[in-house]
């Protein structure tokens, strides 16, 4: 059996879609450790995990950082990373490394080890291919010669702009551990043995020309195990789940307009506000719940609609329960996320910038109207499938050569 080590953010977000996959490693008989923030420690061993807190310094730089992970936050952790996993290496030897996608440190160290590697995502792929509309846009896919020609020129102008962002950070950490230099950004998803990416329908779009090394393993759900709080069950009108971004994007206005969009209509509304929890102040309302976080578990069992900013982990898990979703986007992965989410029929878009509570109030009147939609969605999907196609997608990593080709 083979050891692997899992390096991660301290974010939840891309930590727990990670937890049912690597249980499965475990279960197959291999041993696995993972590296992620200290908050996450506990519940990730509780959970059978083998867990260690990642450098302090890098928890630390997330707290600070505020608005969430920009770009020079994420380059700036590089160096941190590195240390960090280069000292996890020499402490555990592992066979396999994983590492995901917004450790770019730890994830160029796995490069220059030549162990067998992957960049796990737990986010749509964004890598080019054909029909495919340019990643971060969050347009809808079309057919013709004239979308053709819009994705071709917009997909040059998304490296471009990727180019400028993420090639002045990554490239001297990659030069610096003796990796050529990149020219193009999309190319980073593009040096692992493995690009595991915790995504598929209805969310993923078909794709007809899906690059040899990557694979779209499904979504995977999970959160601590957490009973249903006493208040969630009593009788009463059905629930809607407001929730903020669970990594702070100052994204508190969806929180505002919501109470105000929902205070008079016949519905009870939980609001989590996670790290915006100490710094807004809603509108009184009678029917309105606010906490700084909730287990979405619960909740989704008796929601009837989720209003999100759309990212992608309460999105895949509203989704598994057949909750439509109004998904109001407002940076990061969340344009693309949305758009999924519209296209499958499973919820509705409220652009950020037409954010009013008018309009929040007729989405999720919308989205209520699709939920015998949403939950035909989730009924074809196999949550413990996706869990084996990640041990799957791993296991291929213990058979990979140096060139990135499978051992036959």
């Amino acid at each position: 059996m083979s050891r692997f080590l899992v390096y991660t953010p301290p974010a939840a977000g891309h930590v727990f879609p990670l937890v049912p996959g690597l249980l499965r490693l475990l279960d197959r008989g291999h041993q696995v450790q993972i590296r992620t923030g200290a908050a996450l420690v506990g519940h990730l061993r509780t959970a059978g995990l083998d867990a260690i807190a990642v450098d302090p310094r890098i928890d630390a730089s997330v707290k600070r950082s505020g608005a969430g992970d920009d770009m020079a936050d994420l380059f700036g952790r590089g160096e941190w990373e590195i240390a960090d996993l280069r000292a996890a290496i020499s402490a555990f030897t592992p066979d396999v490394l994983l590492a995901d996608t917004n450790t770019f440190g730890a994830a160029t160290l796995a490069q220059a080890t030549g162990l067998p590697w992957a960049i796990t995502q737990p986010s749509v792929l964004a890598l080019r291919g054909q029909g495919i509309p340019p990643y971060s846009l969050g347009l809808a896919p079309g057919r013709g010669p004239l979308t053709a020609a819009r994705d071709a020129l917009l997909w040059k102008i998304v490296e471009r702009v990727y180019g400028r962002m993420l090639l002045p950070g990554l490239n001297p950490l990659r030069t610096g551990l003796g990796l050529p230099a990149l020219t193009n950004a999309l190319d980073y998803h593009r040096q692992p043995d493995r690009l595991i990416t915790l995504t598929g329908a209805p969310l993923e779009y078909p794709r007809h020309d899906l690059p040899a090394h990557v694979r779209l393993t499904g979504g995977q759900t999970w959160d601590p195990p957490a009973a249903a709080p006493d208040w969630l069950t009593e009788p009463g009108d059905p629930w809607v789940l407001v929730t903020c971004s669970t990594h702070y994007q100052a994204d508190e206005a969806l929180a505002v307009q919501a109470v105000e969009a929902l205070r008079d209509r016949p519905v009870r509304v939980l609001v989590t506000l996670a790290d915006a929890y100490d710094t807004v102040s809603l509108p009184a309302a009678d029917n309105v719940r606010v906490e700084r976080f909730v287990p979405h578990g619960p909740v989704l069992a008796h929601a009837a609609v989720v209003v999100c900013p759309s990212g992608m982990g309460i999105v895949t898990k509203a989704v598994a329960a057949g909750v439509p979703v109004v998904a109001v986007p407002f940076g990061r992965d969340q344009p693309e996320v949305a758009r999924r989410v519209e296209q499958a029929g499973t919820g509705v878009i409220l652009p950020r910038k037409r954010l009013t509570a008018a309009r929040l109030s007729a989405a999720v009147t919308a989205a209520t109207a699709l939920r015998e939609r949403a939950q035909t969605i989730a009924a074809t999907l196999d949550p413990a499938g996706a869990a084996e196609a990640f041990a799957d997608a791993a296991e291929e990593l213990t058979t990979v050569d140096r060139t990135g080709v499978a051992v036959r």
